[in-house]
């Protein structure tokens, strides 16, 4: 069996994994990366980049190392190769629970708790939700699911075609630093910028594909792409706009505005704002929808095109 093929068969055991038991409940592999980058933290803050880029080589350089040791490990066996990728892929996979968080601040506000919704909103992302109405609340739900499905699902899929368990796990500790260190806190401002920067260089390939399947997934495909060329370049992230943008248009809702972080307030440019409505708690469960469609679009296309470029040096290869 080749290694292209125990990727695939790896990678969509793993996808599958997450769809059946979602994260593990306890010990998960990114919270044992995310302890040992805080401490590897403690030992080299300096306010400083320097610093700082030393602390990211040393943490995503780490996790790409061992998943290449792992790798080799398994090399001559085919079944530990599909099992340790469909591992990798199930760790750095959450599409799962971000559907389970997001379907759970939904029935929240369905049934009119608020409250509910407010306090379950931080498991989901750091916005302010005391700053929050509803209508506010839903809306940061759906931008975080279309925000993460980039980042955990499909960013980590394109990375691990490229790279097989090196790229699942190199990818996912970049997230990860970049949401430990990569924000403009007064501690994190120097020293987060290379985590920040690596972040925006890693996730861009998977962003774009995202956007590219949410149109193509979505409701509105004509809508996503008038939101993605119109409205993306707008949006103070690089790779948080195109998936916005598209996600918006699908769905056909307005995202982006005025909102709140830890008590300091953004204004961000509002995305597909001439055809979209305002969002409704009913459009969590739409975006959840569209979120799993393009997460196995994702497996499916990035699987595919590594099975393709393979096929295409084999023959020429052969053709030397």
């Amino acid at each position: 069996m080749g290694a292209d093929r125990r990727y695939a068969y790896g990678a969509a055991a793993g996808l599958l994994g997450d769809l059946l038991l979602g994260d593990p409940r306890r010990g998960h592999p990114v919270a044992a990366f995310g302890r040992a980058a805080a401490a590897v933290e403690g030992a080299l803050w300096h306010d400083h980049r320097g610093w700082g880029a030393l602390h990211t080589t040393v943490c995503a350089g780490g996790a790409v190392a061992l998943g290449a040791l792992a790798a080799r490990v398994v090399r001559p066996s085919p079944a530990a190769s599909v099992a340790l990728t469909a591992a990798a892929a199930w760790s750095v996979v959450g599409g799962t629970s971000l559907a389970r968080e997001a379907r759970t601040i939904g029935r929240a506000l369905a049934a009119g708790d608020v409250e509910a919704a407010r306090a379950r909103l931080p498991h989901l992302c750091g916005r302010d939700p005391q700053a929050l109405d509803a209508d506010g609340i839903a809306r940061a739900v759906v931008e975080s699911v279309a925000e993460n499905t980039s980042d955990a699902v499909v960013g980590a899929l394109v990375w691990g075609a490229v790279a097989g368990v090196p790229g699942l796990l190199g990818f996912r500790a970049v997230n990860t630093l970049d949401a430990m260190v990569g924000h403009k806190s007064p501690r994190h401002r120097r020293f987060g910028w290379a985590a920040a920067r690596l972040d925006d260089v890693a996730g861009w390939p998977g962003a774009r594909l995202t956007a590219v399947l949410a149109a193509a997934a979505g409701d509105d495909p004509r809508g996503a792409v008038r939101a993605w060329r119109a409205d993306a370049r707008r949006h103070p992230s690089p790779n948080a706009g195109p998936v916005e943008a598209s996600f918006a248009g699908a769905l056909g809702v307005r995202l982006g505005g005025t909102l709140s972080y830890g008590g300091r307030v953004e204004h961000r440019p509002v995305l597909n704002g001439a055809a979209g409505r305002p969002v409704r708690a009913d459009d969590i469960d739409r975006a959840v929808r569209l979120s799993r469609r393009v997460g196995l679009l994702a497996l499916g296309t990035t699987v595919a095109a590594r099975l393709l470029v393979t096929g295409v040096k084999g023959l020429k290869g052969h053709g030397k």
